[in-house]
């Protein structure tokens, strides 16, 4: 995996682009497709491409949320209307529609019955730039879960764009924090990729209920907001851990 520094209007080279013979090439958020085989940086960030995956983007630490197809988010049922859920992002996109029917095994019958306030752990099926953002909380191809679908009790925390998507690289983002914290105690972690980690007590005897739920969020929210490294985290950890 590579990065490099761009500005907005910058044009990425030829060299940092991914190429492969049997793969189209995959533009993440803050790329801009210019035909014929121009790419236009549209945001401030560094450019990360997964060569085995073909796909590059831009990776950003501040700023909104832009919904991109794939991401796995953390989203907010509005209302029911017809065969669709009406669902919330983040408070600065419109909604998005989620099909009743988009849940693994889900029928007319079985499907989840969610009301307004509830949780759902979701995939960003589609984005267009003029049309609602459609979601999805099972894999369309496989027809299974994944994990994906309503998030059940447990808190939901709010941390940067930026952080969230550290969060979900682990160590590879430099985030050690929850692999500290799993040694003591147990819990259960959705991270969506719009800034919003639910986090849930867990079972078994290292589970401690909403205690351990709210000292693990505000963990996660104190390593974004003082932007603590590995060394930090570690301390930050044992000195949580020393007051439960």
């Amino acid at each position: 995996m590579e990065t490099t520094p761009v500005l907005p209007g910058d044009i990425l080279p030829s060299e940092l682009i991914p190429h492969s013979t049997n793969k189209a090439v995959k533009l993440g958020p803050g790329l801009r497709h210019i035909p014929p085989s121009t790419v236009k940086a549209t945001i401030s960030g560094t450019v990360t491409s997964d060569l085995r995956k073909n796909a590059i983007w831009i990776e950003y630490n501040g700023g909104r949320y832009i919904p991109t197809p794939s991401d796995l988010i953390i989203a907010q049922i509005l209302r029911s209307a017809g065969e669709h859920y009406t669902v919330q992002i983040t408070p600065h996109y419109p909604p998005a529609l989620l099909p009743h029917l988009s849940f693994e095994g889900a029928t007319k019958k079985t499907r989840p019955q969610l009301k307004p306030g509830d949780l759902i752990y979701a995939r960003i099926a589609a984005a267009p730039k003029h049309a609602d953002i459609e979601l999805e909380c099972f894999n369309s191809q496989t027809g299974k879960g994944e994990g994906l679908g309503p998030l059940k009790g447990g808190m939901c925390f709010d941390v940067s764009v930026g952080f969230a998507r550290e969060v979900i690289k682990g160590r590879r983002g430099g985030v050690v924090v929850l692999e500290e914290l799993s040694e003591k105690l147990g819990f259960e972690v959705a991270v969506g990729r719009n800034g919003r980690l639910w986090v849930e007590g867990g079972e078994g005897e290292r589970s401690g209920g909403l205690k351990h739920v709210i000292a693990v969020g505000r963990c996660l929210q104190v390593c974004d907001e003082k932007g603590l490294d590995e060394r930090g985290q570690r301390e930050l950890v044992r000195q949580v851990l020393k007051g439960l």
